[in-house]
């Protein structure tokens, strides 16, 4: 099967073509950017003599005859404009930015700072988060890839929402994560003297990640509130740790959560629920599509802490992208991703 990527200088873009290189089906038909006739070891030298291809102009049309999938790792305002030239095409399409993710365009206006792309575009794909979301994956022609933060808070989430075992106005996640979630672009914000041994809050309750992890509890218990959504850089260049908190409806046990938590995930290859009294580090999932995730009540309080750890460049994107494309294309979900986390 022939792919496409769209967006291959960013680094979503590029982890894309690390998986790509070595997957069984999908065969790499053709790289693109905005740059165009630039070899993409010259954008990243660790491929020379790896990967031979050259950066192509972005032409919907010519993409469509010559391949079966294209993934778009554009930055949002573009993907949503590219995605409605490609709906022109028979073609399935994963988009990996936050263009299609929001049904409510206003939502998305009031969070992103930019227009929409048009209802009956955002309307075509399907919300990506492949655990909650498998069957309608399968079925799928378009993906909307979710964010990274939205990953780790929603798996951890997920099972103690849709079960309506928490107070829905207590959702609390303090969420961190590395310098490479903010893109290649070079700023001030993550620029080496910047980060080295320093640690930042930023978009203090403005992440544009908040309506989008909203939107999706609220598909699971519709008493939700709003949620309490604070995000912060690491000094480090990948790895996504979410410390979530909430406020126990009922009286539960953690050994019946832990029960809640393994049932949901016993068939999710990429979901690893750590045992009690084992809390996971953004480490040991550096470099894979897994997800960990670690519980712990507090009797004293009635507050479950959970704590969900992804890599934002694999399961909080490229990697969930391919997840998503082998479910769509009647692959194995696991196909060319069961990689072993780095260690160290």
């Amino acid at each position: 099967m022939k792919v496409a990527v769209i967006g291959t200088t960013g680094y979503g873009g590029i982890e894309l073509l690390r998986i790509l290189h070595s997957h069984p089906v999908f065969q790499i038909q053709s790289i693109h950017s905005t740059k165009g006739e630039v070899p993409i070891w010259k954008e990243y030298p660790h491929l020379f003599n790896i990967n031979d291809k050259v950066l192509e102009i972005i032409n919907p049309e010519e993409i469509a005859e010559k391949s079966d999938l294209v993934f778009l790792a554009t930055p949002s305002g573009v993907s949503g404009q590219l995605a409605a030239q490609f709906a022109e095409y028979n073609i399935k399409l994963i988009d990996l930015s936050g263009d299609l993710r929001l049904k409510n365009t206003d939502e998305y206006t009031h969070w992103y700072k930019h227009e929409a792309a048009p209802q009956h575009i955002i309307d075509k794909a399907v919300y990506g988060l492949t655990e909650w979301s498998r069957e309608k994956v399968a079925d799928a022609e378009w993906i909307s890839n979710p964010g990274c933060y939205s990953t780790a808070s929603l798996l951890g989430l997920g099972p103690i929402v849709k079960e309506k075992l928490v107070d829905p106005a207590s959702i609390i996640i303090d969420a961190k994560s590395g310098t490479s979630g903010a893109g290649r672009k070079p700023s001030r914000t993550t620029m080496h003297a910047e980060m080295s041994e320093n640690f930042k809050i930023y978009k203090v309750n403005e992440h544009q990640h908040i309506p989008e992890i909203e939107q999706q509890l609220l598909a699971w218990n519709n008493q939700i509130k709003p949620i309490t959504f604070s995000t912060h850089l690491l000094p480090i260049s990948r790895g996504i740790m979410a410390t979530i908190y909430v406020q126990v409806q009922k009286d539960i046990t953690l050994s019946e959560i832990y029960k809640i938590y393994e049932e949901h995930y016993q068939d999710d290859p990429f979901v690893r629920v750590l045992p009690e009294g084992h809390y996971p580090s953004v480490k040991e999932v550096c470099g894979s599509n897994f997800c960990d995730i670690g519980l712990h009540l507090d009797e004293r309080t009635g507050r479950l802490t959970i704590v969900s750890v992804i890599d934002n460049l694999m399961k909080g994107a490229a990697g969930q992208a391919v997840q998503n494309a082998n479910i769509m294309t009647g692959l194995d979900e696991t196909t060319g991703l069961t990689f072993i986390p780095m260690y160290p």
